[in-house]
């Protein structure tokens, strides 16, 4: 079934869900740092690609990376606002999908009784509605637009003369010249500090939300790398421009970054060498994008 993706795979027989749920359908608001249209520039160089932390992240090997600029932050519902409204484009999210023969998107809710599992297909989630009809994006302009799909984040890119990044480029970037576990260093939380929106607590049913967000945050909320890239770890998996794996499919590309979904004891991806799978046409509410020129 084309909803068996290995981000969502795990069946989680729940019957409940745990108290404070009912935060979980908004973020904190807090004032962060927004440098929404700006690019920081990459000297081109060579670096130690991979990890041994996953087996899909192996073997670690060098790279060459020539010069390129990439976005300073994700990119913000107000700018594919503005991309949708130069051009009137419709989104894969808000055409009948695949295998569904419905409207919609995948999106992750806390599991309860009647969606043990947490991740469900629902119709009208979109780009507009992430977490289903219901939702909405009012107020939240500098958020990472998130439910589209990879063709959806490369018409933006083509719009802006730009183009999504390769992963070589995506993982140089976040590295940020450096080789540590995590791109701030080797704790995950120093001094109990988080440096990026990511799940504390039992994933998938308790969320302490000590990072202050319960969903996505607004953009440049944490500390930059030493790029001045901000949420290249946590907040919402980026699309890459690379094939993870040759598919008879539908076209498997590599996600970066990890999400707000990932906690210890599920998803330790919040690392630049992290990479995972995603179908190339199923939109979700936790990856979105940033673009790059070279």
């Amino acid at each position: 079934m084309r909803f068996a993706l290995p981000l969502i795979g795990l069946v989680f027989a729940l019957a409940s869900c745990q108290k404070g749920t009912d935060a979980w359908e908004e973020s904190l608001g807090e004032n962060c740092v927004s440098p929404i249209g700006e690019v920081r520039q990459i000297e081109g160089g060579s670096f130690q690609m991979g990890s041994d932390f996953y087996p899909e992240e192996r073997p670690i090997r060098t790279k060459i990376v020539d010069k390129f600029d990439i976005d300073a932050v994700e990119v913000t519902n107000a700018q594919f606002q503005g991309f949708v409204d130069a051009t009137g484009y419709v989104t894969d999210a808000e055409k009948v999908q695949p295998g569904f023969d419905k409207i919609g998107s995948a999106v992750f809710s806390i599991p309860n009784a009647t969606n043990p599992n947490g991740w469900q297909f629902l119709e009208g989630a979109n780009w507009r509605h992430p977490e289903g009809p219901d939702s909405n994006i009012i107020n939240q302009d500098n958020y990472p637009v998130v439910q589209v799909s990879y063709a959806d984040a490369k018409a933006y890119a083509t719009w802006t003369g730009r183009k999504l990044p390769s992963e070589s480029q995506w993982e140089y970037a976040a590295k940020g010249q450096g080789d540590t576990t995590y791109v701030w260093g080797e704790e995950k939380a120093p001094d109990g500090v988080e440096q990026a929106n990511s799940w504390q607590g039992a994933f998938p049913i308790q969320n302490t939300a000590k990072d202050r967000y319960f969903l996505r945050a607004p953009v440049g909320c944490f500390p930059a790398n030493d790029s001045g890239l901000y949420d290249m770890i946590g907040n919402v998996w980026e699309w890459t421009d690379t094939v993870y794996q040759d598919s008879a499919g539908e076209p498997i590309y590599t996600i970066k970054g990890g999400s707000f979904l990932c906690a210890p004891n599920y998803c330790r991806r919040y690392r630049a060498a992290a990479r995972q799978p995603q179908e190339a046409g199923l939109p979700t509410n936790h990856i979105g994008f940033r673009t790059v020129s070279n």
